[in-house]
């Protein structure tokens, strides 16, 4: 939300990413990182929340993760100021909140010295969001007044630990909980020295790895037991520690997250990037793990084809029908008669057919008009049949649909006498290369879903990945309809399941039937 003044003077802002899922963001830092020119980013931060940038900003990881330091901290608080000073809102987007063991505060600094504007955007904290998601409150009425937050990570430099554990231990004993950041590498110390200090070995402790992410795990135990049991476990870092009688709370009904249908469950979708919006946010609700790996890519058609849709739009009582196969053709015709000037009462002459509830919805939330005709299978075969019971046969009709759409639909009206007036209100264009944290984590094996919505976006995928396509053998495939599998199936893919209806709810809902019937 910056106006054009502060683009050209450049400014920073410390913007906290929250504790993992992207929804957890607030409303502030969203529209900053919406807006931003450059995003520079800690590793933790997900893929799905850098997805929300807009396309031609600049994103640079700086991740640090234990000894893999992509930056050092001097360089990024110089990259900062470098970029800053190239004019432009640079969002430095940092896990959980800026100023909690993130350093934020050095990098405020260092470029508030350089004469640079600098705004501070809190973010939730992992100390707070992680223990809540498996339904630990850090304070409670009856069992903690009081939360300490420590870091397990200190300043290396430093001669000596600076925590008094004989205080922390008596804050612990006193009702207190202690939640600590970074601490897993210290786990053993860290319980060692509170039993040393007086803390019971059977006062409850816990740890939560991932939290607020599909990739969430916990561990429930006491502080004696706990480096055994989270050794056996699997856990690593990163992970918030929790310790205190709150940590022994396990009520039925506060461990929502983790008991999503979809929990853990990581999805590839191979929508474009504008449509994949709505679709990974349905799908995040549902507790999925979302990797936008876009296929294609709309543009606009030429010159020559704008003017002859203008004429055609200019004079819409030449035809019977107006017929609209997808949302994007919804959106291309919606901008296109906002630029000739014309609105929904250039409707008025002819009926409207649309394919789905996804292009019907378009039409009314675009142009304020409801489709006259949607057939009861979201197929070209079956608008074509419906529109010629509606009387079709002998009429005029003007298409407007995508450049590579199948010929199914004028064919089987042109040969029942229809008179068709075809034009490509948008261009498919392949995407050139899949993104590099979707290609490593189909490499890894790692992916355990992606979703087709078009026979193209089958097409494109294949096509992307090469002599790598076997990547997707032990992938469930998700179709959106018939076409779209029959084409999964002859590029060698086997469909797990098959939208009903053919629409974005269809395909979630036949995701969500397969994984709770836990087949």
């Amino acid at each position: 939300m910056t106006d054009k003044h502060e683009k050209s003077a450049g400014r920073v802002c410390l913007v906290g990413a929250g504790p993992g899922d992207a929804g957890l963001i607030t409303r502030y830092g969203h529209a900053l990182l919406c807006d931003a020119d450059v995003v520079i980013h800690d590793a933790l931060v997900l893929p799905a929340l850098l997805q929300e940038t807009k396309p031609t900003a600049e994103l640079i990881d700086v991740g640090k993760r234990h000894a893999d330091h992509k930056m050092t901290q001097d360089e990024i608080n110089a990259l900062l100021v470098e970029k800053a000073q190239q004019g432009g809102l640079v969002v430095r987007l940092k896990g959980g909140d800026p100023f909690l063991f993130g350093r934020g505060g050095e990098e405020a600094a260092y470029v508030a010295a350089h004469g640079i504007r600098c705004d501070i955007v809190p973010g939730v904290t992992a100390g707070v969001a992680a223990p809540s998601m498996v339904g630990i409150p850090v304070t409670h009425r009856r069992h903690a007044s009081s939360v300490t937050f420590i870091t397990g990570h200190e300043d290396p430099d430093k001669p000596e630990s600076s925590h008094d554990y004989a205080a922390l231990a008596g804050l612990i004993g006193a009702g207190g909980t202690l939640c600590v950041y970074m601490g897993m590498n210290k786990l053993d110390l860290i319980v060692e020295q509170l039993q040393r200090q007086g803390v019971s070995a059977e006062m409850p402790a816990a740890v939560v790895q991932w939290g607020a992410t599909p990739r969430q795990r916990s561990v429930r135990s006491t502080v004696g037991q706990l480096a055994d049991d989270v050794r056996d476990s699997g856990c690593y870092a990163p992970a918030i520690i929790v310790i205190g009688q709150v940590a022994g709370i396990d009520e039925a009904g506060m461990q929502t997250y983790t008991h999503r249908p979809l929990f853990g469950k990581r999805i590839v979708i191979t929508r474009t990037r504008t449509q994949a919006s709505s679709h990974a946010a349905h799908l995040s609700a549902l507790g999925a793990e979302i990797l936008e790996a876009p296929t294609l890519r709309i543009e606009e058609p030429d010159d020559a084809t704008w003017a002859k849709i203008d004429d055609a739009l200019r004079h819409l009582d030449r035809y019977d029908w107006l017929v609209l196969t997808s949302a994007n053709g919804v959106a291309m015709l919606a901008d296109r008669m906002a630029h000739l000037g014309l609105d929904s009462r250039s409707f008025a002459p002819v009926k409207i057919a649309a394919i789905g509830n996804a292009t019907g919805g378009a039409l009314f939330d675009r142009l304020h008009v409801h489709s006259d005709l949607t057939p009861r299978t979201y197929v070209a075969e079956s608008l074509a049949a419906e529109l010629l019971e509606a009387g079709a046969a002998n009429q005029r009709l003007l298409l407007l649909r995508a450049d590579i759409a199948r010929q199914a639909l004028p064919e089987l009206l042109g040969e029942a006498g229809a008179a068709i007036d075809e034009f490509p209100i948008y261009r498919n264009v392949p995407e050139t290369e899949l993104p590099v944290h979707v290609l490593d984590v189909l490499r890894r094996g790692k992916v355990d879903w992606i979703t087709f919505t078009s026979s193209s976006t089958v097409r494109n995928m294949i096509e992307l990945l090469g002599d790598e396509r076997d990547l997707l053998q032990n992938v469930k495939v998700a179709s959106i309809g018939p076409i779209t599998s029959k084409t999964a199936r002859e590029l060698g893919l086997t469909v797990t399941v098959e939208a009903e209806p053919s629409n974005m709810d269809g395909l979630v809902e036949a995701m969500v039937r397969y994984e709770m019937n836990g087949q």
